[in-house]
């Protein structure tokens, strides 16, 4: 197929290269056009703006950072909708807002394109092995059609329902992820004060009731020091904000999102906004003078 794959940042590169290493026709474009030489040099033609990369593509494929992004690509005056033919395939991958996955669909609807809300989890390690979960929001048929491209970067997908269901299904993912990392960097920071050994605690707990994902990921790179993006403060603060707006409109009160979502703001008042989500440990840490 003739693919369209807007964005090309961390996560949204490593899904592309996929494609390209699957045999797709890859038409590429992203603010930033050093982000998309790897991409170019392995056969993705550069194109100069979304309805140019959009414009003989079978499928557009959106991984951008925030909903202004999402809005600005899509419905833009350059945006891929516009350039798009009727029968072609819209899959927004970007963790945006539920409202707008609606907009989008009742847009694309309008010209005969079938739209998708699909973002996804699993961060960078599991954008490079290819691993992603993918929840989506659509119609079955525009599910069905995606599927082969899914699962070229995926191991599951699955369809919770109409427009917008995709965004709410990561929207819970995120708020799982909040509190857990808050209890991982907490624990290694009792640990070193305790004076424990922190990777064999990790070993041992890891293996029990209280291992986890963002355990088994980012407690060795919190050990090694590494506080680099597989996804990024600034990014997971946006998630975590629409959440709780999300929780607003629905009479929900959720204090454990509202607590991580504070304290991820600290961490980015700390400067650590680029860094990645176990960078809360160094937040966490100055909050105790350590």
């Amino acid at each position: 197929m003739i693919i369209a794959w807007i964005g090309a940042g961390v996560m949204g590169r490593a899904m592309a290269g996929h494609l390209l290493a699957a045999g797709h026709e890859l038409r590429v474009f992203t603010r930033t056009q050093e982000r998309a030489a790897g991409l170019v040099d392995a056969g993705a033609r550069w194109c100069a703006s979304p309805a140019e990369a959009a414009g003989a593509a079978d499928i557009v494929a959106t991984m951008v950072g925030y909903p202004a992004d999402v809005r600005e690509v899509v419905l833009g005056a350059q945006g891929a909708l516009g350039a798009m033919a009727p029968g072609t395939l819209l899959i927004d991958h970007t963790t945006s807002e539920p409202a707008l996955a609606c907009e989008i669909a009742q847009a694309a609807g309008a010209r005969d394109v079938a739209a998708l809300d699909a973002p996804v989890s699993g961060g960078d390690v599991g954008a490079r092995e290819a691993r992603l979960v993918i929840m989506c929001g659509g119609e079955q048929a525009a599910f069905d059609r995606a599927r082969p491209l899914l699962d070229v970067y995926g191991s599951r997908s699955e369809l919770f329902g109409g427009p917008g269901m995709g965004q709410h299904a990561k929207m819970a993912n995120q708020i799982a992820i909040s509190s857990g990392m808050i209890a991982l960097c907490e624990s290694l920071l009792y640990a070193a004060k305790s004076g424990l050994d922190q990777a064999t605690l990790l070993d041992v707990i890891g293996g029990g009731a209280a291992g986890s994902f963002s355990m088994a990921t980012y407690g060795p790179r919190l050990l090694r020091g590494d506080l680099e993006p597989g996804f990024r403060i600034d990014h997971f603060i946006k998630d975590l904000g629409i959440a709780l707006e999300e929780a607003r409109r629905m009479g929900l009160a959720l204090p454990g999102l509202a607590l991580a979502e504070q304290l991820y703001v600290a961490a980015s008042a700390q400067g650590l906004g680029d860094k990645g989500t176990q960078a809360l440990f160094a937040a966490l840490a100055a909050l105790s003078g350590t």
